[in-house]
């Protein structure tokens, strides 16, 4: 047994008791463990309902389809994001409205919404708000904004678990629905695919709780158009209420790593993130360089590994053929040809953690 799993040797014998008693109880999906998870996550965000489902893919889709987007509206979505958001605005037949980000948060820019917001577009049914590598977005603002033009908030927050404002306020607890992933990569990570949509509106909920499950009103009678089979299953959602307990602390861990290399890298050709608060949960360290290709395999010579998140803009995407050839986002653009990601892990070691930042400075 490796150092790493003697540390989590605990854990890991907590999850399989856990494991063992979700099978031998004979309930397995949407039982009483999926009703415990959601109850204390709910919770957790500040939110008043939470609805179990498959994926935060479907997740995504599912909030939309729950505040009401249907066939051939118009959603705001950002386009560095890996067309998570553009893709379930498409799985709902509507049209993504591609918004600029902001160059130093890297999300949505609330003065580029506003903009957009005033235009002559068509109009805008909703706004989907990614929380991008666990950075909490100027909520206040797009909130406010939101309110002004009658517009539904859904927020990403696949990447953002446990990040809050000033005011504690927590990512999930702000739009009309927000969607999470819990892929094992995630801050809060099932073993296994998984996610959850939050409201704080009744009838939300339970129109996300029929479309979670064919869109029934009761077992086979079939009310609502747009649902599918997504439910969250016993195990994942008991490993998950297991987990819960630890993602603070896992977030102040990721912080104090990025904040370290925030605060000791220093080179004229890397652009990085400034030290920060709660209102990031470091799910992903992401630095600029206009030099990154030359960066990254400096740094793969120094067996530090990376990885681009994201290279090419939503619109850029090779299924569109061209569709958006006009659309030119200049923050996007920069931050897709621009963004490497480091290390940024909670088990990463603290001579690990300054080997990175060795090498970053050695460039």
């Amino acid at each position: 047994m490796n150092s790493l799993s003697r540390h989590f040797a605990p854990l890991i014998e907590e999850l399989s008791q856990a494991m063992r008693d979700v099978i031998e109880s004979g309930h397995y999906v949407l039982g009483p463990q999926v009703a415990g998870f959601e109850k204390v996550f709910a919770q957790y965000c500040g939110a008043s309902y939470c609805i179990g489902v498959a994926n935060g893919t479907d997740a995504l889709e599912l909030a939309l389809k729950g505040v009401g987007v249907e066939s051939g509206d118009y959603v705001i979505v950002c386009a560095n994001a890996a067309m998570y958001g553009t893709s379930a605005v498409i799985a709902c037949n509507a049209t993504p409205v591609f918004v600029d980000v902001d160059i130093h948060t890297a999300t949505l820019c609330s003065n580029a919404l506003k903009e957009r917001l005033d235009s002559n577009y068509p109009q805008i049914a909703a706004i989907i708000v990614t929380h991008l590598y666990g950075r909490l977005a100027d909520m206040d603002r797009i909130t406010e904004l939101a309110k002004q033009y009658g517009v539904k908030i859904i927020e990403d927050c696949a990447q953002a678990h446990g990040a809050c404002d000033s005011q504690n306020r927590k990512a999930g607890s702000f739009g009309d629905a927000s969607s999470f992933s819990f892929y094992p990569t995630k801050n809060l990570g099932a073993i296994g695919d998984g996610g959850a949509v939050l409201s704080s509106d009744e009838s939300v909920a339970e129109r996300l709780r029929a479309l979670r499950q064919y869109g029934w009103s009761k077992k086979y009678r079939n009310d609502l158009a747009g649902g599918r089979n997504s439910r969250l299953d016993e195990i994942q959602a008991v490993f998950l209420s297991h987990l819960l307990p630890h993602l603070d602390q896992w977030n102040d861990r990721r912080r104090v790593i990025a904040n370290r290399y925030s605060a000791n890298i220093h080179h004229p050709d890397i652009q990085l993130p400034g030290i920060a608060g709660k209102e990031y949960v470091a799910h992903l360290y992401v630095i600029n360089s206009s030099r990154r290709d030359e960066l990254q395999k400096h740094l793969t010579a120094c067996a530090v590994a990376t990885d681009i998140h994201y290279p090419i803009p939503d619109y850029r995407q090779a299924l569109f053929a061209g569709k958006y050839a006009d659309i030119a986002l200049p923050n996007t653009e920069r931050l897709c040809a621009n963004s490497l990601s480091l290390p940024c892990f909670p088990e990463l070691a603290d001579n690990e953690v300054q080997r990175v930042i060795d090498a970053c400075n050695q460039f």
